[in-house]
């Protein structure tokens, strides 16, 4: 077991890009999820944002945003060439702009917000992927890469918001991509079911 510590929770997007990177990347390290609700102290005590993801080294040393976790790791081994498969402009475009307007569709009453409304601005940004997606199986070219794995998770979460929409919605490429990715053995790895981690409790691999 490595002395490297993920704070983790399963179904944050942000969590599960930085998972995926750790594992292509065979970045060994214990996995602690997290009971949002009740945020271990030694995570605090780590990261005063007390959000997920939190990568803590052996050094003390501590990655607390998720696209960091990512690039340290593929920097330090990238077997699938992720980096080179980077848009940090897209990137910061779903952690922007779609991010805020997912927020507001999926949670309209927590921002007392139109859900429509940022339903069809979040749909703007998927068309630009839409369009990426007509020049290759993915967003940067034919194999899978950081730009897929970092947008991914929140394409995710904005599917699950009403599928019965989004099955009729015109967005076949942009269905097809994600449909790829949630069945992957990848995406299947990372979303390994554990209770959440207290002080004391034998340490469990994030599985590689």
């Amino acid at each position: 077991m490595s002395d490297r510590v993920l704070y983790s929770f399963r179904r944050c997007p942000y969590a599960m890009r930085a998972r995926m990177a750790l594992v292509v990347s065979g970045t060994r390290c214990e996995l602690r999820e997290v009971k949002l609700s009740d945020k271990p102290q030694a995570m605090r005590d780590a990261s005063p944002k007390a959000t997920v993801p939190v990568l803590v080294h052996g050094d003390g040393t501590v990655l607390d945003q998720s696209i960091d976790i990512m690039r340290w790791a593929l920097g330090h081994t990238d077997p699938e060439g992720w980096l080179e498969r980077d848009d940090a402009e897209l990137i910061a475009a779903n952690d922007g702009p779609f991010k805020h307007a997912l927020d507001r569709y999926k949670y309209p009453d927590r921002h007392d917000s139109d859900p429509v409304a940022h339903r069809e601005a979040g749909v703007k940004y998927l068309r630009e992927l839409e369009a990426r997606l007509e020049k290759g199986a993915q967003l940067c070219g034919e194999t899978r890469g950081l730009a897929d794995a970092a947008i991914m998770p929140f394409v995710r979460q904005f599917a699950a918001t009403d599928r019965e929409w989004w099955g009729k919605v015109d967005l076949p490429r942009v269905k097809q991509w994600l449909a790829d990715h949630l069945e992957s053995d990848l995406f299947k790895t990372v979303m390994q079911r554990e209770k959440p981690w207290q002080s004391g409790d034998a340490p469990i691999a994030l599985a590689l």
